[in-house]
């Protein structure tokens, strides 16, 4: 890539931009969109009005141009172009899956600038062929839907772990649109070249942290993660049973609990400077 990237869209909620405003900036999988992000987080941020919350959309996915990239480093450069854009000082990142491998990239880059993060099914093995997954494993299929969709649709939605009516309406509100969005170009270039070449991890980071894995997750898989847990000294590490790669569409409650409590140390520790 040779240009600087054009601004990715992004969708803003909460607080408006202002000096001293806490704000989260929230990074979506591969190659979906921000709707992924968008229902589960701001279910979480309700009660949190006085924070900021920022939405992006990867290169070439939801509404976002292409812009040229073709790898993942590519990708980390709009994204750090946009945030630094949008972000005049410190945030928080969450990343979703591919979108925590981008995370882990900004803390990497600027530590002292980033005062929180939370990671969710993260990408931790670039490479598929060197991840360590468990198979795929449907836990609960509800017989209603299966009638009413067909198994041949729930076996082509081939991650999920709990096939219900409402997993099945979230999974075609907040993931389907994104998948139909993304720009093929672009998934095929930065799938060719996914392997970042930024570092990841060089230094222990020790801000509040939080990683959210599925025990059922045949994507990114858990015990790929676990090796990241000594470099984030002050993270929660939690995997959720009955929990695959859309863990929080699969474990709600769970999901929202955790993102709350790790919400109340980011809170806490900036209170503490």
């Amino acid at each position: 890539m040779t240009d600087l990237p054009a601004p990715l869209h992004h969708v803003e909620r909460g607080a408006a931009a202002a000096p001293g405003t806490p704000t989260v900036v929230l990074l979506h999988g591969f190659p979906v969109d921000h709707r992924l992000m968008l229902t589960p987080f701001e279910s979480a941020f309700a009660a949190r009005p006085g924070w900021r919350r920022v939405y992006l959309d990867l290169p070439g996915m939801g509404a976002s141009p292409p812009s040229g990239v073709g790898s993942t480093d590519d990708v980390l450069a709009a994204v750090r172009a946009t945030i630094d854009r949008l972000v005049p000082g410190p945030y928080v990142v969450v990343g979703e899956s591919y979108g925590g491998y981008l995370a882990r990239g900004l803390v990497a880059a600027d530590p002292e600038r980033v005062r929180g993060l939370a990671l969710v099914c993260p990408l931790v093995v670039p490479e598929h062929e060197r991840r360590d997954v468990p198979p795929h494993r449907v836990l609960v299929r509800d017989a209603g839907l299966l009638r009413d969709v067909g198994a041949a649709a729930l076996d082509a939605e081939d991650v999920g772990v709990v096939q219900t009516p409402e997993t099945w309406r979230r999974t075609q509100a907040e993931v389907t649109p994104g998948l139909e969005a993304a720009d093929p170009e672009t998934v095929r270039q930065v799938g060719a070249h996914y392997a970042g070449t930024f570092p990841v991890e060089p230094r222990p980071y020790d801000r509040p942290a939080l990683l959210l894995l599925g025990r059922q997750d045949a994507v990114t898989g858990y015990r790929d993660a676990w090796r990241l847990l000594e470099h984030y000294p002050r993270a929660t590490f939690a995997v959720l049973d009955r929990a695959g790669h859309n863990l929080q569409i699969e474990q709600p409650e769970l999901f929202d609990a955790l993102v709350r409590e790790w919400l109340d140390r980011v809170e806490e520790a900036g209170a503490a400077g």
